[in-house]
């Protein structure tokens, strides 16, 4: 009886979580017709003692929501790499600071400009990813992927280790 008790309640607090950020999706891809953020190392965050309130945010699962949900009613999403610096770039001149401890939550720059954190760093994930997506013609900034051609994906046949071979199978 106590697992199953135990179980409810976890599954509650699931579908309530689920059914929140449903909601907050769906109102921030209707609001916006580009929605840019920072692909943030969850498991990194997630060793730190901010611990509970990251797994318990559901970040990824919230990402994907807002990337399927752009898909579907025609928005722009993108992501931000991990390791930009977003919140140490002045968004004003662009001088990189150094490392901050994440309790400093204002800070000064040498250009005489005061940036609250968060918001400086909203600024910047939004140029960043404005300027990864289209330059000013509209012409794509990044190609595809494409895969290698052939003769580059392989070993050169005059390495050192050339001779590769298996007992009954020709050489690679």
């Amino acid at each position: 009886k106590a697992v199953k008790k135990v179980a409810r309640a976890h599954a509650r607090v699931t579908d309530t979580r689920r059914d929140w950020q449903h909601k907050l999706s769906t109102a921030i891809i209707r609001d916006n017709q580009a929605v840019y953020v920072e692909d943030l190392c969850v498991a990194g965050l997630g060793r730190t003692r901010l611990a509970k309130s990251v797994h318990d945010a559901g970040w990824a699962s919230f990402t994907s929501m807002l990337e399927y949900k752009a898909a579907r009613y025609g928005r722009t999403f993108g992501r931000v790499d991990r390791f930009f610096p977003s919140t140490r770039m002045c968004s004003r001149c662009g001088r990189v600071n150094d490392k901050m401890a994440l309790n400093v939550r204002a800070w000064d720059c040498r250009c005489g400009s005061s940036h609250d954190r968060d918001v400086n760093a909203a600024i910047n994930i939004l140029v960043a990813g404005q300027a990864d997506r289209l330059n000013d013609r509209g012409a794509r900034v990044r190609p595809g992927l494409v895969p290698a051609p052939r003769g580059e994906a392989v070993t050169h046949p005059g390495a050192a280790c050339s001779t590769r071979s298996v007992e009954g199978i020709s050489v690679l």
